[in-house]
């Protein structure tokens, strides 16, 4: 697996591993850290077949803001044939993104190893449902 560091800013980071790009959330994302992230996953969901994960183990708190980031980043990916895919653990996020009702619309695993490894079309809770 060849990783090579793409970008960084102070709630994210890109890096390609292998052809996917996994971008590393960290911190609260939240209505004024999503639209800088979400700017950064408009770029990254313009291309045909984009291949990305979403890793949000460091993330400590979520809102409506960030989910729409992350639903409107999977709207594109699928406009576009591509695939994301979520990195998430723990109760706090899987418990939000259950709540909305959203564990089911995307594919979510535990591991990032897992998440890059998935065959696409997999169960949509693989790992963590």
């Amino acid at each position: 697996m060849v990783e090579s560091l793409i970008t960084s800013a102070s709630r994210h980071t890109e890096r390609a591993v292998g052809g996917t790009t996994v971008v590393e959330l960290r911190g609260e994302i939240d209505i004024r850290t999503a639209p800088p992230i979400g700017t950064c996953l408009d770029d990254l969901t313009a291309v045909i077949l984009a291949d990305l994960v979403v890793d949000l183990r460091a993330v400590s708190f979520i809102d409506c803001a960030g989910l729409g980031m992350l639903c409107r980043a999977r709207n594109r990916v699928v406009e576009r044939q591509g695939r994301l895919r979520l990195v998430a653990v723990g109760p706090r996020i899987l418990r939000v993104l259950s709540g909305a009702g959203l564990n089911g619309v995307f594919e979510i695993y535990d591991r990032l190893p897992e998440a890059l490894a998935a065959v696409p079309g997999g169960d949509l809770t693989a790992a963590a449902g």
